[in-house]
This record gives C-alpha cells, structure tokens and sequence, in this order.
C-alpha cells in the first residue's frame, strides 16, 4: 500500500470513509477507545498550548524590540 493512497484515503471525508476508520479504531482499540480519546484530546489541548506560549514569547519579543528602536530613535532625534 502506497503512502499516497494511505493519505488520500485518510483525507477523504465522506461518511463511508468516516464509518470505515472508525470501525477499525474500535476493533484495535476496543475497550480502551474512550480512554485513548481521551489521551488524545489532553495531547491536542497540551500542543495548543505549547504553540500558543511560543506565540506570545514571539509577540513579547517583537514588542520589546520594538520600544528599543523607537526609543533610539526619540534620543538620536533629541
């Protein structure tokens, strides 16, 4: 099985496809599919939040960089 065909099946999202991927998570999974969900969704909200700290130490970067050149230039203009 080629990787194309893995992904352009996993991308496709019609309710076939859905019912399909869905079967199989719950035949590996069985039991413990609530619990991996879970797991899951914890790692997402875990990734957001990581990204969203990167985002905000960038801005306050920016931000300090910024007043430093502007600050300059009200001296040099003074």
């Amino acid at each position: 099985m080629s990787g194309v065909f893995l992904f352009g099946f996993l991308g496709a999202s019609s309710p076939v496809t859905l019912i399909v991927v869905a079967a199989v998570a719950f035949l590996l999974f069985g039991n413990r599919l609530p619990q991996v969900m879970r797991s899951l969704g914890r790692s997402v909200v875990e990734f957001k939040k990581g990204v969203n700290g990167i985002e905000d130490d960038l801005d306050d970067a920016v931000r300090s960089a910024d007043k430093k050149a502007n600050t300059k230039s009200d001296e040099a203009e003074a």
